[in-house]
């Protein structure tokens, strides 16, 4: 299977033929033209950096073979073209352009308690890969490559290392990286790579490029 990096928590997967992206949302460059490739779009929750709202609109309706997974708060934001919504929750069992994905996790990770959370899941693909959006959901299944949050104003680097040794992956890769620095991303790359707290090397993958999983 072949994962292609994109901006912020983008990303998509490949395999035989088939094609599905995860999360292009307002901080991903070139979103309508991610979503162009792909059969399916599944979303991890409501907020912009992950879900680009008028791109995914403009290409349900130009394509009504398009495809959105996502909680089902999101159900209005799609309302125009509602037969090509489907809500998930943890639970779930999909097939999504010929790929085995299951649904896990229930809420957003608490930004500050005067914020309301909001629903947020993740999603295992072809049993090895995990997206968690914004949350450290630890799912009771084994993952091979957990896509690891480095950033945002939900989390720090201690929860993340936690979180690693946790869901004891056989690798990480890094994804929700945008608001770090040059600076930051040095930081996140020593306290979370193998030299760090974790043991194993953080994956950096820029965007656009791809890896084999």
């Amino acid at each position: 299977m072949k994962l292609t990096k994109h901006e912020h928590a983008c990303v998509v997967f490949e395999k035989d033929g088939g094609s599905f992206v995860i999360d292009p949302g307002s901080f991903s460059q070139g979103a309508a033209e991610i979503i162009a490739g792909a059969e399916a779009i599944l979303i991890t929750h409501e907020h912009m950096d992950h879900v680009n709202e008028a791109a995914i609109n403009a290409a349900l309706k130009d394509r009504p073979g398009l495809r959105v997974y996502a909680p089902a708060a999101l159900a209005d934001t799609f309302a125009a073209n509602a037969g090509q919504f489907t809500a998930v929750a943890a639970g779930d069992e999909l097939t999504v352009a010929g790929v085995s994905v299951s649904v896990h996790g229930t809420t957003h990770a608490v930004v500050h308690p005067d914020i309301p959370t909001v629903a947020n899941v993740g999603y295992l693909v072809d049993g090895s890969v995990y997206h968690p959006g914004d949350a450290y959901h630890v799912p009771d299944v084994a993952v091979s490559t957990l896509l690891l949050p480095t950033s945002g104003p939900w989390m720090k680097l201690g929860e993340a290392a936690d979180y690693v040794r946790a869901v004891h992956p056989e690798q990480i890769v890094q994804i929700h990286e945008l608001l770090l620095s040059d600076i930051g991303l040095y930081l996140a790359s020593s306290l979370l790579g193998e030299q760090g707290l974790t043991g194993m090397p953080l994956i950096v993958v820029p965007a656009g490029d791809s890896l084999s999983i």
